[in-house]
């Protein structure tokens, strides 16, 4: 069983940054593709980025290209989305998920590709 604590999420203006960060315990992290996602009120869930296991491959929603920044360290069990240039409109709920197996790079984008998923951080971007 994967266990997953997201943090870092907070209220920010916008043209801000902000960088979540989530913390894997059980289950074999190195292996996993891991991805964040968000949901705002009344809108359904949104893949914004992920990495490989290895961390070789990173995809990034359409919304987010050139402003995220997603990094994984296998040593210490993390993954970490850096958010830049913050717009009102990335306010949401963000979500850690890890894949419970090894998967390939077009599968990250896939809510359905994963196992396991924390319970959120909130990020509030005002304009």
């Amino acid at each position: 069983q994967v266990t997953l604590v997201e943090f870092g999420g907070g209220l920010v203006q916008a043209g801000g940054s902000l960088t979540l960060s989530c913390a894997a315990s059980g289950g074999t992290f190195s292996s996993a593709g891991m991805g964040w996602f968000r949901q705002a009120p009344g809108k359904e869930r949104e893949f914004v980025a992920g990495t490989t296991s290895s961390g070789a491959y990173k995809y990034y929603g359409d919304s987010v290209k050139g402003r995220f920044t997603i990094s994984r360290d296998n040593a210490k069990n993390t993954v970490s989305l850096q958010m830049n240039s913050l717009k009102p409109e990335d306010t949401a709920l963000y979500y850690c998920a890890a894949s419970g197996q090894y998967i390939t790079a077009p599968a990250l984008r896939y809510s359905r590709t994963y196992a396991y998923w924390g319970q959120g951080t909130q990020v509030t971007v005002s304009s």
